[in-house]
């Protein structure tokens, strides 16, 4: 239960919580609060010569490992729509998502209080304009790869040697 974890008291009127398999309830004002993950969009980008594109990660979580783009999903944002703003963000690279490649369930970070994330990939091409990326935001580094280079599963950050794994698998067919 990361995303509660250290709740002690009601954010609405500080009367102390009740911890109950999932969630928190204010039994003063009714006021409940659900463990839930954090979702993100993420994509794995393929050039025209069928490379493709990961980037660095320069923030404290798996630092110096490599990420395929992505990011959180803003409230009341459209997971695609966040799928190309984090690509903005990262790489100045204009991004449209096609196909849906699955779900992978991870945490951001270690320890019992590092929030459960719904993480939700995609396929996407460069939309128009340069293919020379950029990197910004959390990303140090970009770089292009052809399959038979990428990093060593130890290199790659979170549950990404999975995701390529099915992405590889789905080309394959």
């Amino acid at each position: 239960m990361g995303s509660l974890a250290g709740w002690t008291f009601c954010p609405r009127c500080r009367t102390e919580l009740e911890l109950d398999e999932g969630r928190v309830n204010c039994p003063s004002c009714g006021f409940v609060a659900y463990a839930n993950p954090e979702p993100t969009a993420c994509a794995v980008c393929v050039d025209g010569d069928g490379r493709i594109l990961l980037g660095r990660r320069a923030g404290e979580i798996f630092h110096g490992y490599w990420d395929l783009p992505g990011g959180f999903v803003q409230e009341g944002e459209h997971p695609l729509d966040a799928l190309r703003r984090e690509f903005r963000e990262e790489t100045g690279l204009s991004v449209e998502p096609r196909d849906f490649l699955g779900v992978w369930m991870d945490r951001y970070g270690d320890g019992d209080d590092a929030p459960s994330t719904l993480n939700l990939y995609w396929t996407a091409e460069i939309a128009g304009g340069t293919v020379d990326p950029q990197a910004a935001d959390d990303v140090s580094e970009l770089q292009w790869f052809r399959e038979s280079e990428l990093p060593a599963r130890d290199q790659l950050a979170f549950h990404i040697a999975d995701v390529l794994d099915a992405y590889r698998s789905r080309t394959a067919r």
